[in-house]
């Protein structure tokens, strides 16, 4: 009797267990049915371009790489896509000038995978209209409701990848400044040059002049600074302003923090710069960097930036090389 009792009592257990699961699953359904349908994923293309989601994102990875030299295969990978069906988009995207393939150097048997010109014009757009439709949804809530939501989708991203092996610190946001963001903009500036390249304090005081001026001169039409943050605190910047030479944007203060780098981030800011620019229906693009920043100097070789000039001079206490580099758009 009592070995009856105790089977009845574990199937009565074990069925609220599958009942409690299967409430979840239904709960995620729902969750997936009304964001899908809320950010548009079930219309036949995407953002209103030719293509699907699943070329779209192909398209967003190669405009946005997590590595340097993108092969099919790390896009495949990260976008978890058959092999197969990628080859198609791939050679779809080149057939139609988006997408080029270079030789890799150290193997050849290896494809590096890239946008032509003519790829990120394309995506740009798509881009800003994939910003703007965010921005539009955002903007139905108020601050706190913002940052709730962020929060929960944080959460949401932090559960689901626990056993996926990526990175916590891959999860950085790019976002808006707030409140005390120039203020860390100017910091991080001076700490990092004066840590990494001994420049003295005038760099710091040409940094925070030029951050005043953007405050003080911001355009929202054709300006824009985008703050990288790593778990709500800031770890890059970039700005893009209107430059004193016609149809010409300026990309200045680009940063990443020390303990950011390695995350492909100077990249996609210098990226978002970019696409903004064509957005925008700026012509050219056009920077001031020195010849020791290595790392800025190839990401603004890679996207297609040439140096046009450069100089001599004894600038922040130091005998440095100051280069001007000009894009094209």
């Amino acid at each position: 009797m009592s070995v009856i009792t105790t089977t009845k009592a574990n199937s009565i257990e074990a069925r609220k267990a599958v009942d409690i699961v299967a409430d979840n699953v239904a709960s995620v359904r729902r969750f997936n049915r009304f964001y899908t349908r809320q950010i548009g994923l079930l219309r036949r293309t995407y953002l209103d371009t030719p293509y699907s989601l699943s070329e779209m994102r192909v398209l967003h990875e190669l405009a946005h790489p997590t590595v340097d030299q993108p092969t099919a295969s790390d896009i495949g990978r990260a976008l978890d896509l058959d092999a197969g069906y990628l080859s198609r988009v791939l050679r779809n995207f080149e057939k139609r000038g988006l997408v080029k393939r270079t030789t890799s150097k150290s193997d050849a048997r290896q494809s590096h995978l890239s946008l032509t010109a003519q790829g990120r014009k394309f995506f740009a757009p798509a881009e800003q209209r994939s910003q703007d439709d965010i921005a539009a949804m955002l903007s139905k809530l108020d601050n706190a409701e913002q940052t709730e939501l962020v929060k929960a989708m944080a959460t949401i991203e932090r559960l689901l990848e626990k056993d996926a092996a990526v990175p916590a610190a891959r999860r950085y946001t790019l976002r808006d400044p707030q409140p005390g963001d120039f203020g860390w903009i100017v910091a991080e500036h001076a700490r990092v040059y004066s840590q990494e390249y001994n420049w003295d304090r005038s760099f710091e005081g040409l940094v925070a002049q030029i951050v005043a001026d953007f405050v003080k001169n911001f355009d929202p039409e054709w300006e824009r600074c985008w703050i990288a943050d790593i778990d709500g605190a800031p770890v890059g910047c970039v700005m893009v302003v209107k430059d004193e030479q016609p149809d010409t944007a300026r990309i200045r203060l680009l940063i990443v923090a020390p303990q950011a780098r390695g995350l492909g981030l100077g990249q996609r800011l210098t990226d978002e710069c970019i696409a903004f620019a064509r957005a925008k229906g700026y012509k050219k693009m056009t920077l001031w960097t020195h010849d020791c920043l290595k790392a800025a100097r190839r990401c603004y070789a890679n996207r297609g930036f040439t140096l046009t000039s450069s100089d001599n001079k004894l600038s922040f206490g130091q005998k440095v090389v100051a280069e001007y580099w000009d894009l094209t758009l």
